[in-house]
């Protein structure tokens, strides 16, 4: 491990997916130093003097500044950005899984906010905010015109304050207006149950600071009283990432110790590194390894994993490595696609710079960046096929995304992925138009239930690995 600090991923409240984060010391003497841009420099001084002594009304210097440093970063690509005060405190308390506001996490397009997902269990969930939806008015204030931090900050407020979205949807003729009560944002990183005898469900909602604790947690209560597990299904649907410690954990709780779990490769030697199943690339200052006392059959318990477009970053380090380890089964729609590393630097007066430093790699070198994992077996949402996934926004969908440096046509592949097997929709008797198929979705997927196609399947599976299992034996 670098002497630097290490790295993590953090969810932003404002970039589609979850970010990892590397804060690490100034890159002054990395690299040999060149000179400074003298003409260029010399033209931003002019027009900084311009706007000073001519604009129609007076600019404050550090408006101008800010203005200046926001636009460098943004032109980027989607994920560099500059944090105020409050953007950075967001970032810091998101990773504890509990912050104020709706519930979504979002993005930037045409100048209207779109949403990435809605967070489970949220008032956006509940109030049946979707996945693609435009929001272009914010109570009585227009999208158009605002930066996306300028619009997350009017989405957060206090508490039990009303917001009034308007939405553009697709397939709908008018702005849908959905009026949401703000809460403070309690996420549950884990949630699990035993399905049936032998079979176990876990959850990752989100990868926070107490998600590998809480996954030893919910894994050991499904082995207690001596129960016996013939299949695992982990779950990693919409799940949008979280810190990159909670990755790591994650996948030390089912492979072998001391295996890759995920590198990084970027410019600077601190961008550099290589993560593995081991206590010390996961454990975040605590002294006790929370997976020390996790049972030992769950290093081998047949295991499928569930993701979609929505599983992004951290989900999708999580995936890759259980599957390059050909430990679990990737089951479900192809991933989000965010493999690039975002570095924190703080700057005074509590603000800091979100800086895209590095792409994340799988245990085989694979770059997840606008691809993402392809599932083993491509299960579409329902039996018919028409779920939403094929109308989720991706990495490879968003402006200036950074390019996927080892298949270059990586971005042409997301939406027709060549995976290994494909589950057969279910025959109904009768045939339906799209539009009836459509009005039988449920408005919201309650997971592991007998309506949840994609998890049904899973067991599906897991009953004929175990079958297998037991013919070999």
């Amino acid at each position: 491990m670098s002497k630097t600090k290490t790295i993590s991923l953090t969810v932003g409240a404002f970039v589609a997916g979850a970010l990892i984060s590397l804060n690490f010391p100034a890159m002054a003497d990395k690299e040999a130093k060149t000179g400074l841009p003298i003409d260029e420099l010399r033209t931003f001084a002019e027009v900084y003097s311009a706007i000073k002594q001519g604009y129609v009304e007076p600019v404050e210097d550090k408006k101008m500044i800010t203005n200046a440093i926001s636009g460098m970063l943004s032109n980027l690509d989607p994920h560099s950005a500059y944090l105020d005060a409050d953007s950075f405190k967001d970032l810091q308390v998101g990773t504890q899984g509990e912050f104020g506001g709706l519930g979504i996490e979002v993005g930037m397009e045409d100048g209207l906010v779109k949403v990435i997902s809605p967070i489970e269990d949220t008032p956006a969930y509940r109030a049946g905010v979707k996945s693609g939806d435009l929001i272009f008015k914010l109570d009585e204030t227009q999208v158009k015109g605002l930066t996306l931090a300028e619009a997350v900050k009017k989405m957060r407020g206090k508490p039990k304050t009303p917001i009034k979205l308007s939405i553009i949807r697709k397939g709908e003729t008018k702005p849908v207006e959905l009026t949401l009560v703000r809460e403070v944002i309690k996420v549950q990183s884990v949630k699990s149950k035993l399905v049936e005898p032998g079979y176990g469900w876990v959850r990752v909602t989100q990868f926070q600071e107490n998600t590998i604790a809480e996954l030893a947690k919910h894994v050991s209560a499904l082995y207690k009283d001596g129960n016996k597990l013939n299949g695992l299904v982990l779950d990693l649907r919409n799940d949008p990432g979280g810190l990159l410690t909670g990755a790591i954990g994650v996948s030390a709780a089912f492979l072998p110790a001391d295996v890759k779990v995920v590198s990084t490769d970027g410019r600077t030697q601190d961008a550099k590194q290589e993560f593995k199943a081991r206590p010390q690339d996961y454990l975040r200052g605590t002294k006790e390894d929370p997976l020390k006392n996790l049972p030992v059959e769950a290093k081998k318990v047949p295991m499928v994993i569930l993701v979609n477009g929505g599983s992004a970053s951290a989900s999708e380090i999580v995936a890759g490595a259980l599957q390059d380890h050909k430990r679990a089964i990737i089951v479900g729609t192809q991933t989000f696609g965010k493999g690039s590393v975002q570095s924190v630097l703080p700057l005074p007066n509590n603000t800091a710079i979100k800086l895209t430093t590095a792409r994340y790699y799988t245990p085989e070198g694979r770059s997840i960046q606008a691809k993402g994992i392809t599932p083993d077996i491509l299960v579409e949402e329902t039996a018919n096929g028409n779920g939403n996934g094929g109308m989720r926004l991706r990495e490879a969908d968003l402006d200036r995304h950074l390019s996927n440096d080892r298949e270059k046509d990586a971005a042409k592949e997301t939406t027709k992925p060549e995976p290994k097997g494909q589950a057969k929709p279910a025959k109904t008797g009768k045939d339906k138009s799209k539009d009836e198929a459509e009005d039988d979705l449920p408005q919201r997927l309650e997971y592991a239930t007998k309506g949840d196609y994609q998890f049904q399947q899973a067991m599906n599976l897991l009953k004929g690995l175990q079958i297998m299992q037991n013919k070999a034996q």
